[in-house]
């Protein structure tokens, strides 16, 4: 989105560094995300695509550099800090509260910008209808399929009312019909206006839903460009796509 003919930038990395012991996970990122796009994160195992959402969020502070969010920097801010103030991830292996219901579950994610119980259980519902799991309202968290759980956890994080929405690998190990559903809840999430922001292998998806792509390699930004750029950036070819995946 443009504002007085500027684009509105509503996350930004800027020089963020990251070192575990020997090893720099993330080497001088710079990143920015637009208000209502979807973003595209890939690169090989061991890029460093989790980390940079670990250091977004807060579950991990940067060595060096800036998280500017809304304008604001965050850097160093708690999880629930980071938040409050509308970014918000999911994680690859889902953890659902495995004896509380799905709209419990969701309920939880709901409190935090709720007045009552009441009123997060309500939003919860809403929420549930969103991601296509209302049937499963009064269901278990321990008894939902893969499929089921990933939703969950869409709706986990959409219940705290984000503006930007990370999300971590949300298409491991699903069927390529599932990963059809989960790209249509991702559209109808950028619709209400959220900012989307994906790390993903399965490129199929970065392709099908993403306007930009930043590909990430040992640490460091190689390439950022759209998806059919991407597929044809030699570097990016050699590190991480392979020759399959060339774009005619």
């Amino acid at each position: 989105m443009e504002v007085g003919g500027e684009i509105m930038i509503v996350l930004e990395c800027k020089d963020v560094s990251k070192r575990f012991g020997g090893l720099w996970a993330l080497r001088q990122v710079n990143v920015q995300v637009r208000e209502r796009e979807i973003l595209g994160i890939i690169g090989p195992n061991g890029a460093g695509k989790t980390t940079l959402f670990n250091v977004i969020t807060g579950f991990i502070k940067p060595d060096e550099g800036h998280i500017i969010i809304f304008g604001k920097d965050v850097t160093g801010k708690e999880p629930y800090e980071i938040c409050k103030m509308g970014v918000v991830r999911t994680f690859q292996v889902t953890k659902p509260f495995p004896n509380l219901t799905v709209l419990e579950n969701v309920a939880i994610g709901a409190l935090m910008r709720s007045r009552s119980v009441d009123e997060a259980l309500e939003k919860a519902s809403k929420v549930l209808d969103l991601v296509g799991l209302s049937h499963k309202r009064n269901a278990y968290g321990k008894d939902l399929t893969a499929l089921e759980m990933k939703r969950l956890e869409f709706a986990k994080a959409l219940a705290t009312e984000p503006k930007v929405l990370l999300l971590d690998e949300v298409m491991a190990g699903l069927k390529p019909a599932e990963i059809d559903e989960v790209l249509h809840v991702i559209r109808d999430i950028r619709e209400k206006g959220i900012t989307v922001v994906i790390v993903e292998h399965v490129m199929r998806v970065i392709q099908s839903v993403c306007e930009r792509v930043v590909v990430l390699d040992r640490g460091r930004v190689i390439a950022e460009d759209t998806p059919e750029k991407i597929a044809k950036n030699e570097e990016v070819i050699k590190s991480y796509l392979g020759r399959e995946y060339r774009l005619a």
